[in-house]
């Protein structure tokens, strides 16, 4: 097998060559068709976030089950699966007792601390892995397993939010985007002051405004989801939000949030943050993206273009995603 593989923060990915692994209990050996690029990505190899060296990056992996490990059930070889960030929980904390697994005291996460799709093959545990809508090729699949799922998690906690404004209109936006409109939401979309492309794509998406993250909306929200990494975004969007309104953090790394004036935040406003998903999370946002459905909008890239594709994100050069491909 062939993976772009990070030695250390800051350094580019390079290519390697592996047997390729033999599944444990529990596990499938995948043979991957397509793996997203995700902000976390860039957040796992430029350091911002710290977990197992060396590693493969990658947790939006989509892909066919090539070998088997004992005491797998509801997957048979060849099957198309998805494999997201949340790879293995122990099932005994506190948090996964009371079906907080996203919490997990002792967790695994692909591409983060387990070797993840930055490759030609991978292992999974096959209890977090998906099974796949037919509505969607591998290509367009890829960005459901992360900018989708962690997206839709962020998404359910905002709320009942009739007005819904999105801060960084990048991958997980544009899905949550068609999925918000087709609930009958009115859709804010907030990109980058001057990213004139990026709001026209917001409103071919169906968003009702799409403006500069400085620019105050037509009318206000009921809650925000704040997608970049950006923590200046914070008490921007808490000027935007009505009273009683959310604003919630959907990144795994965000910079340092400024002070602001507790006006701002009274009235029952909040911020919350939210961390990874669950695997209730991605069966229920897979079947609501087909019903939709949603149409990711991807950029095909081969696997040896890894670090190129990395740049691109770090530039904000991506109109919807990007896809490896091995």
């Amino acid at each position: 097998m062939r993976a772009m593989q990070l030695d250390a923060p800051g350094t580019p990915l390079r290519m390697v060559e592996r047997r390729r692994p033999e599944p444990g209990a529990a596990e499938v050996r995948i043979a991957i068709a397509a793996c997203g690029v995700c902000r976390t990505d860039l957040h796992v190899v430029d350091g911002d976030i710290r977990g197992t060296l060396p590693i493969v990056p990658g947790h939006e992996i989509v892909g066919r089950i090539e070998a088997v490990g004992a005491g797998v059930t509801g997957f048979a070889m060849g099957q198309r699966v998805g494999v997201p960030w949340l790879g293995h929980t122990c099932g005994t904390c506190p948090y996964c007792a009371s079906h907080r697994e996203n919490l997990c005291d002792d967790p695994l996460f692909t591409g983060f601390t387990r070797d993840g799709g930055f490759a030609t093959h991978c292992i999974a545990d096959a209890r977090y892995c998906f099974a796949l809508p037919d509505a969607f090729d591998d290509l367009h699949a890829a960005p459901l397993l992360c900018a989708g799922l962690i997206g839709y998690r962020s998404y359910r906690m905002a709320g009942d939010a009739p007005v819904l404004g999105l801060y960084g209109f990048g991958a997980a936006a544009h899905i949550l985007a068609q999925l918000a409109v087709w609930q009958g939401r009115e859709v804010f979309a907030f990109t980058r002051d001057g990213d004139t492309t990026a709001q026209a794509f917001a409103r071919q998406l169906g968003c009702a405004w799409a403006g500069g993250s400085s620019e105050t909306p037509p009318a206000p929200l009921d809650a925000a989801i704040i997608f970049a990494p950006v923590g200046a975004l914070v008490p921007r969007a808490l000027k935007a939000v009505r009273k009683g309104g959310r604003v919630v953090c959907a990144g795994i790394h965000m910079s340092d949030i400024p002070g602001f004036p507790y006006a701002d935040l009274w009235e029952e406003r909040s911020i919350l943050s939210v961390a990874n998903l669950t695997r209730d999370d991605g069966t229920e946002f897979l079947g609501l993206a087909a019903q939709v459905p949603v149409r990711t909008h991807v950029t095909a890239v081969p696997l040896d273009q890894a670090n190129a594709a990395l740049d691109r994100l770090r530039a904000g050069d991506v109109e919807g995603a990007l896809v490896l491909v091995p």
